[in-house]
This record gives structure tokens, C-alpha cells and sequence, in this order.
């Protein structure tokens, strides 16, 4: 009887060890598809940011990013990945005396069409239309325009490694005639490291350059995740700081914070 508990004992040890290193590598491979933009996986972020510094009255400004990314199979060689960006934000004289105002700003809504398998040599990208909807709900919320332009990523990974770009291009062409037309670039250079256990680490840039204006504003932010489970559901908790490197004349200043909840839902 010992020795068959004993066996038991070292069965059922044994089991639970294999079992949490299939979660450990499940939970990596996770964390890792998280920093590929185009990855074949159903995520939803909510990202909250806070900015401070703006114009003469140090206004702030509050914004959580609702970011749904939805990936569809096309056929056996190509995904579809939508990428919606729908921000609510509140904010407090952020343009001088200008007072207090919350609520939707303007969405963007992103496509690329992408291989499901990356290149010979490892590359993973990503190419399609990029549209900015005036969905704001004040005036100093949004742009007031409608934009399209291109969008595109790619991409590498390697070991724990992730890094690359994504940027895209945005003129306006329709919207009021009172409000200024929109002619902006956007880059996003990328670098992180995942761990076997599911931290992942991150740098990069969310820079935006104004044609019209000719003006950079330049973000460099520092983060960190970590991917856990509550029963099935994977999630993964991020939080990190961000420095104003460049800003547009009364535009943010300074340090800003990033904290974001991202619900997974593998197929």
C-alpha cells in the first residue's frame, strides 16, 4: 500500500508538473501574440492614460482607449485584422481657460490584410486602409473630419523578442467646413522582450507628425505586462510611464501614466 501511494503520489506530481508548464508556455505564447499587432487572436484593451501640462493653465487631459481586435479568416493564407481605437476621455483646460469636457472623441478604425504565416526570413506584416471617424462629442474632443488614408506593420520575433513598426497616414476628406483639414503621419517603432513566465517589457514611441501645422508630437513610453488566468480567462495587466520627448505648442508636457487591462480570448 505505501508503495502504491508513493506511485501515486509521484504520478499526480508529475502530472501537475506538466500541467503547469504547458500553462507557463501557453500563458508565454500568450503574452507574445500580444505584441504582434496583426496576431491571430480576439483581444480587447482597455488602456487608461493621463496627460498633463497642457497650455497656459497646465490643463490635463484623461483618456481610456476601448481597442477591440478582431481577427478574420479569409481563406487558408490570409487573416483580415480589424483594429478599432474608440477613445473617452475628460479633460480640463486643455486649450487655456477652456473648462471641462468629456465624453466620446473621434474613433479610428484600422484594417490589414496580413499572411497567417510569416515570410522565409521571419518577417510578419500587414497592409490595408486606416479611416478616422468624427464621432467626438464635443468640439474640443475631435477633429470634426473624416479621414482615410494607409496603414501599415511589420515585424520580427525571435526568442523572447519582439520588435518592428506600424504607422499609417491620415488626410481629411470631408467633414465641417469650419474646422481645419487633417494631413497627419503616425509611427509606432516597437521593442519587447517576453519572459518564460509571461512578463513582457516593453519600449516605443506613438509619434505624430502634423503636415499642416508642421508640428511632432513624440510619446516615448516604458511598460511592463504581465499575463495571468482566472479560470480560463487570460488577462493581462500593463502599467508604465511615459515622457514627452516633443509636443505641439500647448501640448502636453512632461511625465504622463499608463495603466491597461486586456481581456484575451484565444481560438
Amino acid at each position: 500500500m505505501a508503495k502504491i501511494t508513493l506511485a501515486l503520489s509521484a504520478a499526480a506530481a508529475l502530472a501537475f508538473s506538466v500541467s503547469a508548464s504547458s500553462a507557463q508556455e501557453s500563458g508565454n505564447d500568450l503574452a507574445k501574440q500580444l505584441s504582434n499587432p496583426v496576431a491571430s487572436l480576439i483581444s480587447v484593451p482597455f488602456q487608461f492614460n493621463y496627460d498633463s501640462g497642457y497650455g497656459p493653465e497646465d490643463g490635463n487631459r484623461t483618456t481610456v482607449n476601448i481597442q477591440p481586435v478582431v481577427p478574420i479568416s479569409l481563406n487558408d493564407e490570409w487573416n483580415l485584422i480589424s483594429r478599432t481605437i474608440v477613445p473617452v476621455i475628460w479633460q480640463d483646460d486643455i486649450a487655456g481657460s477652456s473648462g471641462r469636457q468629456s465624453g466620446l472623441g473621434d474613433i479610428t478604425q484600422s484594417f490589414f490584410f496580413s499572411p497567417k504565416e510569416p515570410t522565409a526570413s521571419g518577417l510578419i506584416w500587414g497592409a490595408g486602409p486606416v479611416f478616422l471617424l468624427p464621432t467626438a462629442t464635443d468640439d474640443l474632443l475631435g477633429a470634426g473630419q473624416f479621414g482615410i488614408g494607409p496603414t501599415a506593420v511589420v515585424l520580427k520575433q525571435s526568442g523572447g523578442w519582439t520588435y518592428g513598426g506600424l504607422a499609417n497616414h491620415i488626410w481629411s476628406v470631408a467633414g465641417e467646413g469650419d474646422r481645419p483639414d487633417i494631413s497627419v503621419s503616425f509611427l509606432q517603432p516597437f521593442l519587447s522582450f517576453t519572459t518564460a513566465n509571461a512578463w513582457t517589457f516593453g519600449l516605443n514611441t506613438e509619434s505624430s507628425y502634423d503636415w499642416k501645422n508642421d508640428q511632432w508630437s513624440v510619446p516615448i513610453n516604458l511598460q511592463v505586462s504581465k499575463l495571468v488566468t482566472f479560470g480560463a480567462q487570460p488577462v493581462s495587466f500593463t502599467a508604465g510611464a511615459r515622457y514627452w520627448a516633443e509636443s505641439p505648442e500647448n501640448g502636453p508636457e512632461g511625465w504622463g501614466v499608463r495603466l491597461a487591462v486586456t481581456m484575451l480570448y484565444p481560438k
